[in-house]
């Protein structure tokens, strides 16, 4: 790069002249200031283009972080929209409270049983998922008899009911092939208790009418009122009756969708017979055994070891507590003095534990017709885990006729 100014030496000698390009002459002070503002010229537009760069990109990121706190905010604002419209909004639609006949349908195949056997079969209905696996335990157990079957089942965790059916294999078994029948029948206890034992009385009314329910060598039937009873004539043998459900009440019934009738309680016909006795034997020593369960049919309440029967299970949304604002589960009852038809023993009250049926599950038991909102996640239909019949006889201390 050529200087902007160039130096020429006089001819006769004296000072030296500086001329730029142009064939200006100039002083060399003058040269030198020049120079020196030409520099910081530059000097300054460097630093003023650097601080524009540096203005850019202070813009740039205060813009980003006002855009990051708005949409923090945006987000934040949306939670608290959608806790506070949880909070408020209304519980979930629950099923429809079931009518008397839908009700007296769904007792139909038990409300024959002895009052003991239907109690704990009402009380274990409410869960569900505790019969499956107690069904498929008993099948996997099938060598243990007596105490050792006693002494084992009383370790399950399983709700007094429960533990209380593995005297009758069959009941239980039968509960797990129709299980939605099972679930439906839980969900009415839990919602409509008094309706489902008003709805055992009318069909044994009707059993009786059609002359198919009277006193046996088995069992005895009393009636007193409007009541009517069911009781083993032998206290430590219980039979259970085998019958038709939808033909031994006289007018025939509409057949629960999907029913399996299972071998042992199922008899074709509209009578009734009696097939093998089961022993209550070793088990009638727990407090879960068949003698502490019972109705105080007067208030229409069911009894376990001389107090109301409370259901903890969590599978079953108590839809009269939603009504009333209340927590949703099935919490009604307390203690009650009455006593049912049958005496009790013992002190235990066994409703007390608590109980989660695989947790708050939103999965439901296939073939429901009739209502009966579960919380489970298992599907069964005519076999469970691998099938197996328990026929009529009994595990627990030997048959009778």
């Amino acid at each position: 790069m050529t200087n902007a100014f160039k130096r020429e030496t006089p001819p006769y000698g004296g000072a030296i002249e500086i001329k730029d390009r142009a064939g200006i002459s100039a002083d060399t002070s003058d040269v030198f200031d020049r120079r020196r503002r030409g520099c910081g010229t530059i000097l300054m537009d460097r630093r003023a283009e650097h601080g524009e760069f540096m203005m850019m990109t202070l813009l740039k990121r205060s813009i980003a972080l006002l855009l990051s706190c708005s949409l923090l905010l945006a987000s934040t604002s949306e939670g608290f929209a959608y806790q506070t419209d949880q909070s408020a909004a209304p519980p979930p639609p629950q099923a429809a409270q079931q009518t008397p006949e839908q009700l007296q349908q769904l007792v139909a195949p038990i409300a024959l049983y002895p009052d003991a056997l239907v109690a704990q079969i009402l009380a274990a209905a409410t869960y569900p998922a505790e019969i499956v696996e107690a069904d498929r335990w008993m099948q996997q157990h099938t060598d243990l008899k007596g105490k050792k079957l006693a002494d084992e089942v009383n370790k399950r965790s399983w709700d007094p009911s429960v533990k209380a059916l593995a005297q009758f294999p069959s009941v239980l078994a039968n509960m797990d092939k129709n299980l939605s029948w099972t679930s439906s029948l839980g969900d009415a206890y839990v919602n409509q208790s008094q309706d489902v034992m008003d709805a055992v009385q009318v069909m044994r009314g009707r059993a009786q009418g059609a002359g198919n329910l009277k006193s046996t060598p088995q069992e005895t039937v009393a009636t007193q009122g409007q009541t009517i009873t069911i009781e083993p004539v032998n206290p430590d043998v219980v039979y259970i009756p085998q019958y038709d459900p939808w033909l031994v009440y006289g007018a025939p019934l509409g057949v629960w969708p999907g029913w399996y009738p299972y071998p042992g309680l199922y008899l074709a016909g509209a009578g009734i017979a009696f097939g093998v006795g089961f022993g209550l034997g070793f088990f009638a020593g727990f407090g879960w055994g068949f003698g502490h369960w019972g109705f105080d049919w007067h208030n229409r309440a069911m009894m376990f070891n001389h107090a109301r029967y409370v259901s903890h299970s969590r599978t079953f949304a108590n839809r009269n507590n939603f009504s009333r604002g209340g927590g949703g589960m099935n919490r009604a009852g307390g203690f009650h003095g009455a006593a049912s038809s049958r005496g009790f023993s013992g002190s235990q009250h066994g409703s007390t534990a608590s109980h989660s049926e695989a947790g708050m599950r939103s999965g439901a038991f296939s073939g429901f017709s009739h209502g009966g909102t579960t919380m489970a996640s298992a599907t069964r239909g005519r076999s469970s885990f691998g099938g197996g019949s328990h026929g009529g006889g009994g595990h627990g201390g030997g048959g009778r006729r």
